[in-house]
């Protein structure tokens, strides 16, 4: 029983240095694409949660479990989100959309009678 949590310790630990070497590698340039990817995999994470759940006995695992299956949801979430966000910044403007390319209500249109009214 020893051995098998000391193996499981080394491994986590492993895996801790090497996830921590791996990301502060990665150009800025790069970090919202590798982000929304990384956070479309708690999906799978998700599901493995909800397994565990099922196979919860005891208080401590129950909350264990549901503290994993929150979690996951809200990456999933997020991941979404910051998706969708880099997705729009990829889009062409449009008109009527703020930044948009159309002119905005009382833009030049406006600053031309102002001026010729003398304001």
């Amino acid at each position: 029983m020893i051995t098998d949590s000391v193996t499981l310790l080394v491994i986590f630990v492993l895996a801790a240095f090497v996830g921590y070497e791996v990301i502060s590698k990665v150009p800025s340039i790069l970090h919202t694409p590798l982000m929304s990817g990384s956070n479309a995999i708690h999906g799978i994470i998700l599901a493995g949660a909800m397994v565990v759940a099922g196979y919860a006995h005891g208080t401590l695992q129950t909350i264990l479990a549901a503290v994993a299956v929150f979690l996951a949801t809200g990456n999933i979430v997020g991941g979404a989100v910051v998706t969708d966000r880099m997705l729009g910044m990829f889009k062409g403007r449009q008109p009527g959309r703020p930044g948009g390319g159309a002119a905005k209500e009382g833009g030049a249109e406006k600053a031309g009678a102002d001026k010729a009214a003398g304001r």
